[in-house]
């Protein structure tokens, strides 16, 4: 019987011997490396053997497996490794389903052991690079099991992590695998991915309780684990693809607008950590719909603030809190920086001016809300875009301040200085800082301080270029006049003297020529001069803010210019008040609670500062003194008017009572006009009309002077002298004349009778003219 046995072993064929001859009796001694050789050199050289090695390997390993032999299944494993990695011919499609079949039959185990070393071998297997494709290959049951593996609740902790990564492994072997093979089945397929996904969140989430999508388990709400789930996403792919990741989130922003606040928020936040590690105008070639998503969620979060209700309905089924609202609107305004600051210097400048356009301001031109609802919804859009648009601004750096302040942008945002609402003003001073400061001196100047030495500020000063000149030559008086009638706000606080301060300081350094700082000069003094009348009845604390912003600012000024005799015209005053009237000065008012006195009735002139003193000591060192003697007097235009309003329907003043003045045989007043709703629409399209006019005639007259003559416009500056003088004449005839006669009537010099003139005391003005 023996001997038959023998036989029959010996009549066995040889892949079969050969594959046997590869386990030692103990399967501790491990696979027997020189038969192992021997294998790998016969599959080698009889490619056709393969397929049969490979079965018959298979079910050895199923028989072990069966048995509890664990070793000699390790041993199979190793064997099958070490074919895969020697052998690439043709034939190896059907040793693979051999290897993808024991794979599957380990995986099947209940053993801890037993799957991971399924798992190693399947990982080592994806990594293989096959010469012939494969067109019955499914790997369904591998990304089923894999994604299982991710969700192991093992009892020990340790066996647990291993399970759990064995199969994050495995699914990254299967990606790997199926993704550059067009015969496989789609990876990308919702199939697939709705396993994928869900687990591999599931090992990026801490907490224990969660199980699967970021909606279904409100895993945007502690922000945290969602945002890192995007770095490795964001981390993950090529620079180029970034702006499809960021797409995606914006729509899937779009598509849960009525979620709670908590859950936009998350997804705005994972917005703005994306936006970061982007590349450089990775945004996509759609930056300004970028910016109105965001700034349309921003609009729906003050509607849904309001009116409590996500669907404009009186009873709402969802209960919204404000102070979440409050939150995401905050969320959105940080995202808008973050994407911005990813940006190129042009395209920054058109979403500061997309942005800009979207702020509802009092004008002929741009409707805003009516009512008492409307105002609070035109005062929070506007507080939350311009604090978007400081965002955006922050850090914003141009050399070319006409490009970074266009005119467009300029009008609209220093209308919005003249505000009533002290935030906005505010706002608007901090913009316009950023866009100014490009040398990173702002900090230098938080504190309003009457400093001695600036030399230890250690400021950045560069000479002011040609394109700063002509700024300044275009939009100065524009600046001025804001900052002049900004200061007189009575609602303004500390923050607003700290950012007027600042302005004019950083005018000072990145503006600044011979002829801004003469300017500068006569507005604070003009400034000065306000505290000091009081036409406009200011607290006794806007008052003192006032003299100590104009004390701060001279003395920097006056250590810029260098100019001895104004700087100690200057430190004069500054004892002065030290010794007098310390609550003039900035280090007195400028503090936690302010030191102040009860009334300002009675300042001795040494504690002013002297226009006459200032325009001497300068007009000596060069400055042009006609200029620093003459006080400062902003022009106010209709824009600084409109600004004040607070609605629309008060934006238009019509005057309906007409009177010719110019037709003196014309003595009836002409009748009041009707106001109807045409009337009211021809004064808006004819107000466009008179500007255009107004326009042209003075690009005529700029043209005439630049290209006419010099007789013609000798001659035609001499016809209006002569007839302004003769008016001039008519004027002291009428005021200078001798008692009336008691007939009534006096003869002039030539005998020609004149009426009775009325004097100034008995004449009869309308209460209107009445001051």
């Amino acid at each position: 019987m023996t001997g038959v046995c023998g036989c029959c072993g010996a009549l066995r064929p040889r892949y079969k011997r050969l594959v046997d001859n590869i386990f030692p009796e103990d399967p501790e001694d491990g696979l027997v490396k020189t038969n192992m050789e021997k294998l790998t050199f016969y599959a080698l050289s009889a490619p056709e053997k393969l397929d049969r090695i490979g079965a018959y390997l298979s079910e050895r390993l199923i028989r072990d497996v069966g048995r509890h032999r664990y070793g000699y299944v390790c041993i199979a494993m190793e064997a099958l490794d070490q074919l895969l990695m020697a052998c690439h011919c043709q034939s190896i499609n059907l040793f693979v389903e051999s290897f993808l079949k024991m794979v599957a039959k380990l995986l099947e185990s209940e053993k801890p052991n037993l799957q991971i070393l399924g798992t190693n071998s399947f990982v080592k297997f994806a990594n293989i690079e096959e010469d012939t494709p494969s067109y019955h290959r499914s790997y369904d049951f591998f990304v089923s099991r894999f994604s299982e593996m991710c969700h192991s609740s093992h009892d020990e902790l340790e066996i647990r992590t291993k399970i759990r990564m064995s199969g994050i492994k495995g699914l990254q072997g299967v990606v790997r695998k199926t993704v550059n093979d067009e015969l496989q089945a789609n990876i990308w397929d919702p199939q697939h991915m709705d396993k994928i996904v869900p687990s591999l969140l599931f090992n990026l989430q801490h907490a224990e309780e969660a199980e699967s999508h970021l909606d279904n388990h409100s895993l945007w709400e502690p922000k945290t684990f969602a945002i890192r789930c995007f770095k490795i996403i964001m981390y993950s792919i090529q620079p180029q693809h970034s702006h499809l990741v960021i797409q995606q989130l914006l729509g899937h922003l779009d598509a849960n607008s009525k979620s709670a606040a908590t859950v936009r928020a998350g997804i705005v936040e994972v917005l703005s950590e994306a936006a970061v590690i982007a590349a450089s105008g990775s945004v996509g070639p759609t930056v300004l719909e970028v910016f109105n998503t965001l700034l349309r969620q921003l609009r729906l979060s003050i509607d849904y603030e309001l009116t409590g209700s996500y669907d404009c309905a009186i009873v709402s089924t969802k209960i919204i809190k404000e102070h979440e609202e409050r939150m995401f609107q905050e969320a959105v305004i940080k995202t808008t920086g973050s994407f911005a600051s990813t940006l190129p210097t042009y395209q920054r400048s058109e979403v500061m001016l997309f942005i800009m356009s979207k702020v509802p301001l009092p004008s002929l031109h741009h409707a805003i809300d009516a009512g008492k609802a409307g105002e609070n919804r035109n005062r929070l859009t506007q507080i939350m875009l311009l604090k978007s648009l400081l965002q955006v601004s922050t850090g914003f750096q141009c050399s070319n301040m006409l490009t970074a302040l266009p005119s467009s942008f300029l009008d609209r945002l220093l209308s919005a200085a003249l505000m009533e609402d002290a935030d906005l003003r505010l706002f608007v001073l901090e913009i316009l800082i950023s866009f100014i400061d490009r040398h990173g001196n702002r900090p230098k100047f938080s504190t309003i301080s009457t400093i001695n030495d600036i030399s230890v500020l250690k400021l950045k000063v560069d000479k002011c270029s040609r394109q700063d000149t002509v700024f300044m030559k275009k939009h100065s008086q524009q600046l001025y006049r804001h900052i002049y009638l900004t200061s007189k706000e009575e609602s303004n606080v500390q923050p607003h003297y700290e950012a007027l301060y600042s302005m004019l300081a950083l005018i000072s350094i990145e503006l600044a020529n011979e002829e801004v700082v003469v300017d500068l000069i006569r507005l604070v003094l003009a400034v000065q001069e306000i505290a000091q009348i009081n036409e406009d009845n200011l607290p006794v604390y806007n008052r003192c803010a006032l003299y100590a912003l104009g004390a701060a600012y001279l003395n920097l000024i006056s250590q810029l210019t260098t100019v001895p005799a104004f700087c100690q015209h200057i430190h004069e005053v500054l004892e002065t008040r030290q010794k007098e009237a310390p609550y003039l000065l900035p280090e007195d008012v400028f503090v936690e609670t302010p030191r102040l006195t009860k009334s300002l009735d009675h300042l001795v002139p040494e504690v002013f500062f002297r226009q006459s003193k200032i325009s001497e000591v300068l007009g000596g060192s060069g400055y042009n003194s006609d200029r620093l003697s003459t006080p400062y007097i902003p022009q106010l235009t209709e824009e600084d008017r409109l600004s004040k309003r607070k609605s629309i329907g008060e934006t238009i003043s019509l005057q309906v009572e007409v009177e010719s003045r110019n037709s003196p045989e014309k003595e009836e007043r002409a009748p009041a006009e009707e106001i109807t709703y045409e009337t009211l629409k021809k004064a808006i399209v004819d107000s466009v009309a008179v500007e255009e006019q107004e326009r042209e005639r003075r690009r005529l007259v700029v043209e005439k002077f630049q290209k006419a003559p010099f007789e013609e416009i000798a001659a035609h500056c001499g016809a209006r002298a002569s007839l302004l003088q003769s008016k001039l004449n008519q004027i002291f005839e009428i005021t200078i004349r001798p008692p009336p006669s008691p007939s009534g009537t006096i003869t002039a010099a030539y005998g020609q009778p004149q009426n009775h003139s009325v004097p100034v005391y008995e004449m009869k003005f309308p209460d209107l003219c009445v001051y």
